[in-house]
């Protein structure tokens, strides 16, 4: 029931929502939290039940979406509504009689012609009514709040599922098993996605201390927190992930490589644990001998870990774990981690032994089944193309011409490898390592990775001579090409997909 102004409820209180849900997917957490909180206190807003500088307090976690909003009116105030009608000369005849005009827009807005009045709107009299509007009680909205936030949610898939009658089916991103909605301490009576509302709520699946009661919207966290093992905010979890990743590292005179890759991963792992603890593992140093992009891709995509280097960027055989369980005695978690990488590891290394069986060169001749486009023909016919380019600016450029011809040549055959065929983000890399293998000329194996700089805005660019006509070569042959087709490159789609 709403609260009764006469008896004293407060008027204004935090307001907390929470969906208790099966593990959503990672990479879209962080974007369902911000877009719940969003939809909410934007409901709240368009029904002057909140300000427009609310706080607003986001809890996302593998298994829940939460938003508080900090200062929720129990009922909107009144507000005062004024509506432009016709102008005067449309809406009274040459007597000032009423028009049907005047009269059926007045019919419309349910205004008696009495309460109309006269005002120039800057160019023309107009006729005008003033309403007052009642406020809308948070108990009688509440529902519609929720649901046109859900509906709003930049969902990646959803999906179909029954609820426990084994009759309402429910669509959403993963099933819903609880509702918790409460304005201060009061539970509000809501009914969303099949279920209603309670104030109790989960911890931890293994570690939390059994269902959690809510006892009002602004103790919710620390519940989590202290009975449910469950750090709520996305935010505090990921900081406290980072300060332990770093803690670790340090103590270990190690460092955690790239930043902009370790912020990716961070962010992944934050939206895969609720109650987040780190170990360190180890791996056997005789996987040192694959190159450590290859090891490294490995732990980081696969894995979910952390590698660990050296001050100068050489890799370590170690690496650490963000584990979703504390526990006073790791050494299951971590063995268990160990064995999981080992065949990974393995699996790089017989990539790089069967591929140094067979030199770049002897590729070359493979990529004419390989399509690069259907309108542009094989890798093998954009490699003539690339060489022709090549020569070309390297004769501008002062450069090498045989070596930038060789370059050219081998440029794409480490695309037929078994390494890049499982990492498809190492080609190039691949291909300085075999070239360098192979025995070709140091040039032109660094100009094979340098021929994709720079990667993206702000990257890298080519360090080398042969390696600047490459990529200038690369990157002219394939502007060349798609305008040739009629397939001008732009931000909104990528013309090989």
């Amino acid at each position: 029931m709403p609260p009764d102004a006469a008896s004293g409820a407060a008027a204004v209180a935090p307001l907390l929502v929470e969906l208790f849900t099966e593990e959503l997917p990672p990479r879209a957490l962080k974007r369902l939290g911000d877009a719940f909180c969003e939809g909410i206190v934007e409901g709240l807003r368009s029904r002057g039940l909140a300000g427009e500088g609310v706080r607003v307090d986001g809890f996302a976690t593998p298994r829940r979406l939460a938003a508080r909003v900090a200062a929720v009116a129990a009922l909107a105030a009144d507000r005062s509504v004024e509506v432009k009608g016709p102008s005067v000369k449309v809406g009274l005849d040459a007597a000032g009689v009423p028009t049907q005009a005047l009269l059926k827009w007045a019919e419309k807005q349910s205004a008696p012609i009495e309460s109309l009045t006269r005002a120039s709107d800057g160019k023309q009299e107009c006729f005008w009514y003033r309403s007052t509007v009642r406020g809308e009680s948070l108990d009688a909205v509440i529902d519609a709040v929720i649901e046109q936030a859900l509906s709003r949610l930049p969902i990646p898939k959803a999906m179909q599922y029954q609820l426990a009658d084994g009759r309402t089916t429910v669509s959403f991103v993963r099933p819903v098993h609880g509702l918790l909605v409460l304005h201060g301490a009061r539970l509000l009576e809501v009914s969303v996605l099949g279920l209603r509302s309670g104030r109790t709520t989960h911890g931890h699946r293994f570690q939390s201390e059994g269902p959690i009661e809510i006892a009002e919207a602004s103790a919710y966290e620390e519940a989590l927190e202290t009975r449910g093992r469950v750090l709520a905010s996305f935010d505090a979890r990921r900081a406290r992930i980072e300060s332990m990743l770093r803690g670790r590292s340090a103590a270990l005179g190690a460092s955690l490589g790239d930043e902009a890759q370790v912020a990716t991963l961070l962010d992944e792992v934050t939206a895969l644990v609720e109650w987040p603890a780190v170990y360190v593992g180890e791996f056997e140093r005789e996987f040192l001998q694959v190159p450590q992009e290859c090891l490294i891709l490995t732990m980081r995509t696969n894995q979910k870990y952390f590698p660990l280097f050296e001050p100068g960027g050489r890799l370590l055989p170690k690496f650490l774990i963000v584990s979703n369980m504390e526990v006073g005695d790791p050494r299951f978690i971590v063995d268990g981690n160990q064995r999981v990488v080992r065949p990974r590891l393995a699996d790089a290394r017989f990539f790089f032994e069967q591929d140094k069986k067979t030199t770049l060169a002897a590729r070359v001749g493979q990529l004419g089944s390989v399509v690069y486009h259907a309108k542009l023909g094989s890798q093998g016919e954009r490699v003539e193309r690339v060489r022709s380019i090549a020569r070309d600016v390297a004769t501008l450029l002062h450069a090498d011409g045989a070596l930038a011809d060789r370059a050219a040549l081998l440029a794409k055959a480490d695309l037929l490898t078994g390494m890049v065929g499982e990492f498809p983000e190492l080609q190039g890399v691949m291909g300085t390592y075999y070239a360098r293998h192979d025995g070709e000329p140091e040039a032109v194996a660094r100009a094979i990775t340098e021929q994709y700089q720079p990667r993206f805005a702000g990257d890298a660019l080519p360090a080398t001579e042969i390696g600047t006509v490459l990529a200038l070569a690369d990157k002219l042959e394939t502007l060349a090409g798609l305008f040739g087709i009629g397939q001008q490159p732009t931000g909104d789609k990528d013309p090989f997909a």
